[in-house]
């Protein structure tokens, strides 16, 4: 059996998304620079699937297939628990497969994931080389956590209602912003591969030129996307929403990976999470469920 452990200077609900939200975990899963994580399946509910193909240069594509058995979110002050199986393969060939359990706790800012691998080694160093892969990859994780922000809302209607009204090119540009805030399109094209190119206009007049980048998108469930800096300018996160029911309302998680500490700190210093939770404000206004 492998142990790992790790202290996070994060919320422990911020550590949690880290660790379960795709987007987050296609960041910090690489164990290396010369290694790319290609995430090709992720539903990370209990029965859910994780298929992602770990690519290095000149050599064969490794295969993890993640089954998640368990997902208990810390809550408050409940221990937050996650179990799944793990199964490595290259060329069709199981090299191990292995039993994961994360443990989280924390309090204010200060957090701590404790993981333990149960390990079957079909394959020759794979012990030794799930001890390197874990051990960079709560490196990695606790970096990102750092750099994560949160922000959540419930909203009074159905999750079909309030996704479509923010994954429709008629209405998005029509309440998003915060207060006071409003969105002039250059183009709009919300699909999977698709992207936002607009400016966010301050309440003074002050030009924002934004761009969102759309990856993975599942219908009513999730959205994958990035932000930049005007239209192909320097990338400043990475960013998801989640949407959960939540007895026949809706719970909205905004979830922003910075791309640096001193550009979160400063979201952070400009009131950024105060900000986003207008921004859902203006969501619930808009179909009349503030």
């Amino acid at each position: 059996m492998l142990s790992f452990d790790r202290k996070v200077a994060a919320p422990v609900e911020t550590l949690w998304a880290a660790w379960t939200a795709p987007d987050a975990r296609a960041i910090w899963a690489p164990p290396a620079p010369t290694v790319t994580v290609e995430f090709v399946e992720a539903d990370t509910r209990v029965g859910g699937r994780e298929v992602s193909l770990c690519k290095v240069e000149g050599q064969s594509d490794n295969r993890c297939e993640v089954g998640w058995l368990v997902l208990q979110p810390p809550v408050r002050k409940r221990l937050g628990r996650s179990v799944n199986y793990e199964v490595v393969s290259c060329e069709g060939i199981d090299l191990s497969a292995a039993l994961v359990t994360a443990e989280f706790a924390g309090s204010g800012n200060e957090s701590r994931i404790a993981v333990t691998v149960q390990l079957s080694s079909l394959a020759e160093n794979m012990e030794a080389g799930y001890a390197q892969g874990f051990e960079a990859g709560l490196d990695n994780l606790a970096g990102v956590a750092g750099r994560t922000m949160l922000i959540e809302r419930v909203i009074a209607a159905p999750r079909e209602v309030v996704w479509g009204a923010w994954f429709n090119p008629d209405s998005l540009p029509r309440w998003w912003g915060p207060d006071g805030y409003s969105c002039r399109t250059d183009r709009i094209d919300l699909r999977q591969g698709g992207e936002w190119v607009f400016d966010m206009i301050g309440p003074d007049g002050t030009v924002f030129p934004n761009h969102h980048r759309y990856g993975e998108v599942k219908t009513e469930d999730r959205i994958g996307y990035e932000l930049l800096w005007g239209e192909n300018g320097p990338k400043h996160a990475d960013a998801w929403v989640l949407f959960d029911d939540e007895d026949g309302a809706t719970r909205i998680t905004l979830g922003m990976v910075f791309s640096s500490s001193a550009q979160f700190q400063e979201a952070k210093g400009f009131g950024a999470e105060e900000l986003g939770l207008q921004t859902l404000g203006k969501l619930a206004q808009f179909i009349g469920a503030a």
